[in-house]
């Protein structure tokens, strides 16, 4: 027998697991990123995206100015196409929803030819797709048309999915410009509501929503960035950002409890929004704080509840991100909670909201510079589990990047969630070109207490089964600990320490629990599971193994 051979062999077995161990002990566990996808190598800015609720395997979006891509496995791999219309043509702004039936709605700006007695952005379009991206309706339909020069802008959608008198019916609100960049003091911009009751197959109740005009600058003192959202019980909320007065700009709200027909007689102030909408990051050729609006209408606490969450800046060069919320329909609002949890001084710019509509749970997405003393700038997730009271921040981009002004980059970035899964979408610059990504998140959509006993310790078990195909359940405890709540986190890395998955990590009262992994998305191999709980006074790592 080769003693020296045995001795050497095990000496590289124990120096690999010392490895091992030392990675999941410091440095993978850090902050790692999720497997980031690239979209499209070369795009412009100004991107959308939506899952198929009925299928979380589709997901469709665009970008400028007449771009699309859809993914029939969860945003692994993408398709990219271009939208074409043959009547009022396609001039970006991009904006996908889906409905209640997985089709797929495509509204975008009009770039319309004289000789079809049309201008420039004279209408908002709408295209349709029941094939889940992979081919859109032509012409489809528009939703106003104000000749001689009235011009319509930046739309965004809603759908209704409460199934009731009003379900799947889509409202789009938008700006309207008396004349696009007009400083005319008789020109303003005010925001328009209207709705489609067949499908997208036609748009009616065109209708100004706002009692205070904007100017048509396209800046702080334009009315713009109107974002619609439904209740649950069918109620349609729109929120805005203008000026209040001169150098006084706020974020605006109104209602509608009967499908768009009437309004709120006067817009509600929602708050405050230092600097404006319209403001400069350095780096970036165009930037804004326009809002997002989502209502949460699952079945979970926050049921009713309406959010919107938008970025401001009280000092110049650190902008933040904000959300401020409405228990009682709109009426009254909370005041702002700031989203980003670095200290003050770093730039957070270009926001994006959704809620999960099954979970309740709240995600934004938003570029952060919090690492870094120059333009390296990286993507953000925010998620709140308890409606908005606190948020984890988890940076969620492989790498950062540092943008020039030479190419457009877009005045927004968006985010989906179904159940759990979870596609932001982002651009990024490299010297002068811009590409798409997404990144895989997939978060469990619940983490269930097993009993009302109370743990001595805290314990993580070996999952069972294992190895699995393609799920797993993972066990661990919380003790007492004289604490009614602890903070808990549980990931699962790859060989290579890379996080990949985020489990739990959220403040848990005492008890045994079991949460599932899904691990559909990923290749067979061997992956580690980690519980960090009690302030880092408590790690565990385990193996486990998944067989496909």
């Amino acid at each position: 027998m080769n003693y020296h051979f045995n001795l050497t062999f095990m000496k590289r077995i124990y120096l690999f697991y010392t490895l091992i161990i030392f990675l999941f002990s410091s440095i993978s566990f850090a902050q790692s990123p999720y497997t980031n996808v690239q979209i499209r190598s070369a795009s412009y800015g100004e991107v959308s995206i939506e899952i198929n609720p009925k299928n979380t395997n589709q997901l469709v979006g665009g970008c400028n100015i007449n771009l699309t891509y859809y993914s029939t496995n969860g945003g692994l791999n993408w398709t990219s196409g271009t939208i074409s219309n043959s009547q009022w043509g396609v001039w970006g702004d991009p904006v996908l929803v889906a409905d209640t039936a997985g089709n797929f709605y495509y509204s975008h700006l009009s770039n319309t030819s004289t000789n079809n007695g049309g201008y420039w952005i004279d209408r908002i379009i709408c295209q349709k797709s029941t094939n889940a991206g992979i081919s859109w309706n032509n012409p489809g339909s528009y939703t106003y048309f104000n000749p001689p020069r009235a011009q319509q802008d930046k739309q965004w959608m809603a759908v209704d999915f409460t199934h009731g008198s009003r379900g799947n019916w889509l409202y789009i609100t938008w700006t309207q410009f008396d004349h696009y960049n007009g400083t005319l003091t008789t020109d303003s911009s005010n925001i328009l509501f209207a709705r489609s009751t067949d499908g997208g197959d036609s748009w009616a109740g065109a209708m100004r929503i706002n009692d205070r005009a904007g100017d048509c600058v396209d800046d702080d003192n334009t009315v713009e960035g109107a974002v619609p959202s439904v209740g649950p019980n069918g109620e349609v909320y729109v929120a805005w950002a203008g000026p209040l007065g001169p150098n006084n700009y706020k974020i605006f709200f109104d209602k509608s409890t009967d499908g768009g027909n009437t309004w709120l007689p006067n817009d509600i102030v929602v708050a405050s929004q230092p600097g404006g909408w319209g403001y400069d990051v350095a780096g970036i050729n165009r930037s804004n704080g326009l809002p997002f609006s989502v209502a949460d209408y699952s079945n979970g606490p926050y049921r009713g509840t309406i959010y919107i969450n938008w970025t401001d800046s009280v000092s110049p060069g650190d902008h933040d991100v904000r959300i401020a919320k409405s228990t009682n329909g709109g009426l009254n609002w909370s005041a702002p909670v700031r989203v980003n949890d670095d200290p003050p001084g770093k730039e957070q710019f270009l926001t994006a909201m959704t809620v999960d509509q099954v979970t309740g749970y709240i995600y934004v997405v938003f570029y952060d510079r919090r690492n870094y003393s120059d333009l390296q700038t990286d993507v953000y997730l925010a998620r709140s589990t308890n409606g908005g009271a606190t948020f984890t921040n988890e940076r969620i981009s492989a790498s950062p990047f540092t943008p020039n002004t030479f190419p457009f980059f877009g005045d927004y970035i968006d985010i989906a969630a179904h159940n759990g899964i979870v596609r932001p979408v982002w651009q990024i610059i490299v010297g002068t070109s811009v590409s798409l990504w997404t990144a895989i998140i997939n978060f469990p959509v619940a983490v269930e207490n097993q009993n009302n006993e109370v743990p001595e310790s805290y314990t993580l078990a070996q999952n069972y089964p294992n190895p699995f195909n393609p799920s797993t359940t993972i066990k661990f405890s919380v003790p007492k600990n004289g604490k009614s709540l602890n903070h808990v986190a549980l990931k699962v890395y790859d060989v290579l320490g890379k996080e990949i998955a985020t489990l739990v990590n959220e403040d848990l009262a005492s008890g045994t629990y079991q949460i599932e992994w899904n691990a559909s998305y990923f290749a067979s191999g061997v992956y580690f599971y980690k519980l960090t709980a009690g302030d880092g006074s408590f790690s565990e790592t385990r193996k486990m193994i998944l067989s496909k």
